[in-house]
């Protein structure tokens, strides 16, 4: 796990949602979740679906917020799950061994321990900066990267208010993965938006 992790917009037009994220993946993105807070659960299947197709074309995972029996209903690659959502253990335990757990940590280190014991295959932390998208506190501190890093041995994807200048500092200390919304879907030019991001992963 490696480069831009693709967080996807509350976009209910989902031919809009499927051509920019075809030229996100077109860029370079390595991992796409998808996130639709207030989707139904018809509209939230159609993209989910139709995402699937396109990241499957491109050879690239797609991960489900927080919706496991819709990740095992269409056999994608994974789930994300807050710190409060479902209890890691059990989502695991219901996706076996092989699919992408995450684990959402914010700035609490604990939870990345107790992620990591629960069988995540990778921890996001944040938010580092004001997002555009969330609301939460802006607590997290950059050196909590390379803790992680140097203490859980395992992939560490950061998160919130993300642009290819601010995470710049965080993929130094270590980050595997910086996660982007509007960063990339809110930008004029999708691709080179990305290419900023997966530039940083090139050194």
């Amino acid at each position: 796990m490696r480069g831009l992790y693709l967080v996807t917009p509350d976009w209910d037009d989902t031919d809009r949602l499927l051509e920019a994220t075809r030229q996100a993946l077109h860029a370079g993105a390595a991992l796409v979740q998808y996130r639709h807070k207030t989707a139904s659960d018809a509209l939230r299947q159609e993209q989910a679906r139709a995402l699937l197709a396109l990241c499957r074309r491109h050879k690239r995972p797609l991960v489900i917020n927080d919706h496991v029996a819709l990740c095992i209903r269409l056999d994608a690659d994974g789930v994300h799950v807050g710190g409060l959502d479902a209890p890691l253990a059990a989502v695991r335990k219901a996706l076996g061994p092989d699919r992408i757990v995450g684990a959402s940590c914010y700035g609490d280190f604990g939870l990345a321990l107790a992620a990591k014991r629960a069988g995540a295959s990778y921890v996001a932390f944040g938010g580092f900066y004001p997002s555009r998208v969330k609301v939460y506190p802006v607590t997290t501190p950059a050196a909590i990267v390379a803790r992680a890093k140097d203490e859980l041995r395992m992939p560490v994807v950061v998160i919130g208010g993300m642009t290819a200048e601010n995470a710049r500092p965080l993929v130094a200390q270590g980050a595997d993965m910086v996660a982007a919304i509007s960063s990339v879907y809110g930008a004029g030019d999708v691709g080179a938006a990305v290419r900023a991001f997966t530039g940083l992963f090139e050194a």
